[in-house]
């Protein structure tokens, strides 16, 4: 079916919706390619530094691959002008920020049991620098095409990647602050953020990533 007979029988998708739509998924095929090398990047980092929270960003980043691949599921073929796929897209992505708390709890659990303290790291700090400088631009552009589509699993995957670079941000300061011997930082980061995930995914289960 060519986009003008789909347009035609879904009046609420015109032109510039469909482009939007587009967009949407292009810019979630880029992420793909980007928190490919960040994930693996930011676990190599972690596991060398013995870093909670650098560990959990790295994980943090397969877990907004996985939202990426569920917009891109969500705007491609038949399914771009669906409300039911609108709908299960918008639970998975909520899924997908619930998926990082309970691992970042035990890890920190584990890691202070342990006496395990991390260490600065030049590569994580390399990689965390990077995350924050770019994904704030990607997660507004996804979040305003979450409006403009009334997407809640667009504007989910958007608020990910600004949670990545928020954890970029704390992970970088608790990096710093370890070596003057706050260790405790790193897993109050970690602990944090598991909470801000578990928030992020009851907003995008109700569908309310939109309005925040």
């Amino acid at each position: 079916m060519v986009p003008d007979q789909r347009i035609h029988e879904h009046p609420a998708a015109s032109a510039e919706w469909l482009r939007a739509a587009r967009a949407a998924r292009s810019l979630s095929v880029a992420t793909l390619v980007w928190l490919g090398v960040e994930s693996s990047l930011g676990l190599v980092a972690g596991l060398a530094a013995h870093s909670v929270a650098l560990i959990g960003w790295g994980l943090t980043a397969l877990v907004e691959a996985v939202a990426s691949l569920i917009v891109v599921w969500r705007f491609t073929g038949a399914r771009t002008l669906s409300s039911s796929a609108e709908s299960t897209a918008r639970r998975l992505v909520a899924l997908s920020f619930w998926l990082l708390a309970p691992y970042l709890i035990l890890h920190v659990a584990h890691d202070l049991d342990a006496g395990h303290r991390a260490v600065p790291s030049a590569l994580g700090i390399v990689v965390t620098s990077l995350s924050l400088a770019g994904m704030p631009a990607l997660g507004l552009a996804k979040r305003r095409l979450g409006r403009r589509l009334a997407s809640a699993a667009t504007a989910g995957e958007g608020t990910q990647n600004l949670i990545c670079a928020a954890m970029a941000a704390g992970v970088l300061a608790g990096l710093w602050l370890n070596t003057m011997g706050l260790w405790w930082v790193d897993p109050v980061v970690a602990v944090v953020l598991a909470v801000v995930a578990v928030r992020e995914g009851k907003r995008a289960w109700g569908g309310h990533t939109c309005c925040h």
